[in-house]
């Protein structure tokens, strides 16, 4: 499923945004604004080791547009970290093995250890919003759903994100270290 060339064979975030597509400003737009807490960083550094982070995406997607900034600066941040971004609809074997109950909703952010094995995936987004588009957003029509789902990334900057995404790093590297002795 996942290999080595397979991952190599996505986009870095500075490919994918190289890119022509519609949503390209706000996409540069975000990137510019986001930013990385410091506690989330050192905590990441402190994973140690070579991880690969693998996202399943597409650019239209609204969800993708407020976290895969995050992650790429998260990346960039974090010497042992490599990001690299594949379309979902171009990788359906690996997008239905992270199906969110029956659904290909994306960003799907695949945690790969140095020898490119799956170690944890995350998405499609922060539990707390998950949590709300589940109980009460697919209650309300399109467009205010995502209206108010925008608001709530606007309010969270990419905090849930990332900290969730790292603790599954955390959780990974203590499954790995557990495995090694």
């Amino acid at each position: 499923m996942i290999d080595r060339a397979r991952f190599e064979a996505g986009d870095t975030f500075e490919q994918f945004m190289a890119k022509e597509f519609t949503n390209k400003l706000f996409w540069q737009q975000m990137y510019k604004r986001a930013v990385v807490g410091d506690d989330v960083l050192r905590r990441a550094r402190e994973l140690g080791a070579k991880w690969h982070l693998l996202a399943l995406n597409e650019d239209w997607c609204g969800d993708s547009v407020n976290i895969l900034p995050y992650v790429a600066k998260l990346a960039d941040a974090v010497p042992g970290f490599d990001l690299r971004i594949i379309r979902r609809d171009e990788n359906l074997d690996i997008m239905d093995a992270h199906l969110t109950g029956k659904s290909r909703s994306i960003p799907i952010i695949i945690l790969l250890d140095d020898n490119f094995c799956e170690c944890g995936w995350w998405g499609p987004r922060p539990a707390e919003l998950q949590k709300w588009v589940v109980e009460e957003g697919l209650k309300l029509p399109k467009d205010e759903r995502y209206k108010q789902a925008r608001g709530w990334y606007a309010r969270d900057r990419g905090a849930s994100t990332i900290n969730e995404i790292v603790s599954t790093f955390e959780h990974c590297a203590v499954r790995r270290s557990g495995e090694s002795q």
